[in-house]
């Protein structure tokens, strides 16, 4: 089987051969592991069953102290934070449309390499990616203080907004659908370490019907939601599967009860993660991490799991730690 028809067979609640995988990485472990691979190309390396298709969060220019601009306008300051920054503006400075333009979502940059992605890795499940795909969006133009508020002062702002990061979500879609592609990935973050940031009633009246309309264009092209949020959001699974999710990243298990979701789960939602990024990889020795890595894959021979962190690889990571998840993934019985 090719690692696209192993991805098709996890998601459709079937046991796969081995435990399929795909790890990501923020910039400074990438380039820590793309020194210590040499000439040969991470993503060759890594062997990923998917293929990352788009850019999930957008375009950046540098304009100048470590600050760089996305193509919605948001200022994001790096000078701590050097994968994507905090946000340093704020582009709706009231709760009003009537003086913002929304990006081009048909800007060439987002397809220009999916051909020469596809050809290069065809054997993968290919993922177009939109990140900030709501209610963060929502947010980094608005402010998050003033989003929290808008929800009781604002409404119907909140649902114009909303529908109008929808709409070019949406057209971004109709663009991807238009290449071989299996599934479209929306990152979205609603929880904490502690239940969701605006709670429960406030999700499934704002977000949820915004949500379904984005995921049935999906589900209606016979393809694959996959959605990623951090956070305790667990409460949301029932909901998500109702409007057509797929898979659920990052699986967190400082947050969640690995072993007891993917059997509550089986068949009806996949998983993406499960490898803790706050306790095991940056505090645990290079055995804590095979140790975790092996349970992982034996959880998850039966289906409806690929393995990988349960966030990209931050920098607090060993090379020694990285390498452990790596090669006890690439060394488990029935690959290869």
């Amino acid at each position: 089987m090719t690692k696209r028809e192993i991805i098709r067979n996890v998601l459709d609640g079937n046991q796969p051969p081995y435990v399929p995988w795909s790890f990501s990485f923020t910039v400074e472990p990438q380039e820590v592991l793309q020194r210590h691979y040499g000439d040969i190309p991470l993503e060759t390396a890594l062997d990923n069953h998917l293929l990352c298709l788009g850019n999930s969060v957008g375009f950046f220019k540098e304009v100048g102290d470590d600050h760089f601009e996305d193509v919605f306008g948001v200022l994001w300051d790096r000078r701590v934070d050097k994968d994507i920054g905090m946000v340093a503006n704020q582009l709706l400075p009231e709760a009003s449309l009537a003086n913002y333009r929304f990006p081009d979502p048909l800007d060439a940059r987002f397809y220009a390499d999916i051909p020469d992605k596809i050809s290069d890795y065809p054997d993968r499940f290919r993922v177009y990616q939109i990140g900030f795909s709501l209610y963060e969006r929502a947010w980094t133009l608005r402010g998050m203080e003033e989003i929290m508020l808008d929800f009781f002062m604002n409404p119907d702002f909140v649902h114009e907004l909303f529908n109008a990061i929808a709409d070019y979500n949406i057209a971004q879609v109709h663009e991807a659908l238009k290449y071989d592609i299996d599934a479209v990935y929306f990152g979205d973050d609603w929880g904490q370490q502690q239940g969701l940031q605006m709670g429960i009633a406030l999700w499934r009246e704002f977000i949820k019907p915004v949500l379904a309309r984005m995921y049935h264009e999906v589900r209606t092209a016979g393809k694959y939601v996959f959605i990623h949020s951090c956070g305790d959001v667990d409460e949301l699974f029932d909901d998500l599967i109702e409007i057509g999710v797929n898979c659920f990243n990052p699986f967190q298990p400082e947050v969640m009860n690995v072993a007891a979701l993917m059997q509550q789960y089986q068949g009806r939602l996949t998983f993406h993660g499960g490898l803790s990024t706050q306790r095991t990889l940056p505090y645990g020795a290079a055995d804590d991490v095979r140790n975790e890595t092996r349970r992982l894959i034996e959880l998850g021979r039966e289906g409806s799991y690929i393995l990988s962190p349960a966030h990209a690889v931050e920098s607090d990571v060993s090379l020694e730690n990285m390498l452990a998840f790596i090669e006890t993934t690439h060394n488990q019985p029935g690959y290869l």
